[in-house]
């Protein structure tokens, strides 16, 4: 268990490793943020940050040198890199979470294993594989790199009538994973947190609602029935368990029509942009959860003060900051990127609205 005064050491240095060293500094706690890019955003908030490449070992022992623990704010870190990081001090969420959501395949295989729905799917490395994947899943169908996507990069829809071969061309011939396609009713997601004792506490479901693939806006209560809710965190709950999991981890389902079935659609081990709502809506964030279960404290009180809508604030939304200030009610987040630009997320906005 670490101390008032230690250090967190965060991987990345988006907006979630920025919300992750404010809440760390809440705790009397210090982050130092590891993180390539020129100018990110979380170097601001911290009490120290190196910029350096992935590779750069140097810098990598420079980091560790500094850091009680390391956690990351993004997934897609190099192996090389959490292979140099672990032999030399803790990560939280471990290398098994790491690997599992690295990798759709890997990960549509492990939330099967455990008895979870999962889409139907099939292993895809090349126009063959593809070929076949159709005629046993059917169109339309679902294309997507096994690595590097998010927020639609990296996927394809293939209709009737498209090539196999230009859909595969289109995500770079990269070895991929075909889905079929889920007529769900709606997206929701279950923001929980494990500690290494095994203590467990998930924030109330979340409703999403996305616009070009990217959040929109993450309502809180989800409007599904009561037994629905028990049912995708218990989910949530059995995958944290079988990867020993420690930190948040958030799990995004589809709802199919009948109101009854949950597919599992995808995993993240960080903490969320749907759970960003929690900074007011609940007794505690989940970027405080975060810091808690990694440091080895007690876990925080998940309970919310309120309906909740967190609202993203995307490229040109941002202009509209001066308005969202002078909404009553309104709290505003911006998270300090110098340029706006389409698909990028620049802040949000949530409001708390009595039961």
């Amino acid at each position: 268990m670490l101390q008032p005064g230690a250090t967190i050491g965060i991987l990345g240095g988006g907006q979630l490793g920025r919300m992750m060293a404010i809440a760390a500094a809440g705790y009397g706690l210090k982050a130092c943020v590891y993180c390539p890019d020129a100018g990110s955003p979380a170097f601001e908030v911290a009490a120290s940050h190196i910029q350096a490449a992935w590779d750069d070992e140097a810098a990598l022992a420079d980091f560790c040198a500094r850091v009680d623990v390391i956690t990351y704010e993004f997934e897609n870190i190099p192996a090389a890199t959490v292979a140099f990081l672990m032999a030399r001090k803790p990560l939280a969420p471990g290398l098994k979470a790491l690997e599992t959501s690295q990798d759709r395949l890997a990960e549509k295989t492990f939330v099967a294993s455990l008895g979870v729905g999962v889409a139907p799917f099939a292993r895809v490395d090349g126009v063959a594989d593809l070929e076949a994947a159709l005629e046993k899943l059917g169109r339309p169908a679902i294309l997507k790199t096994r690595r590097f996507g998010y927020d639609g990069k990296g996927q394809v829809r293939i209709n009737d009538g498209d090539s196999a071969a230009a859909a595969f061309a289109a995500i770079g011939q990269a070895p991929a994973i075909l889905e079929g396609f889920v007529p769900f009713d709606r997206e929701i997601s279950v923001i929980s947190a494990r500690s290494a004792t095994g203590e467990f506490a998930a924030f109330d479901v979340c409703e999403n609602v996305h616009r070009h693939h990217i959040l929109d806006v993450t309502t809180v209560p989800a409007a599904v029935p009561g037994p629905l809710r028990q049912k995708a965190v218990a989910a949530a709950r059995a995958i944290a368990d079988a990867l020993e999991y420690v930190g948040v981890l958030t799990v995004e389902m589809f709802v199919l029509a009948d109101g009854e079935t949950l597919l599992v659609n995808e995993t993240a081990p960080r903490v969320h942009n749907s759970g960003h709502w929690t900074i007011e809506g609940a007794r505690t964030s989940q970027f405080q959860q975060h810091v808690r279960a990694v440091c080895g404290w007690p876990l925080g009180d998940t309970s919310r003060l309120g309906r909740a809508t967190m609202t993203n604030l995307i490229g040109d939304d941002i202009d509209a900051w001066r308005a969202i200030l002078a909404e009553p009610g309104a709290s505003l987040h911006l998270y300090g990127k110098a340029e706006a630009r389409p698909g990028r997320k620049m802040g949000h906005v949530t409001r708390i609205l009595p039961e």
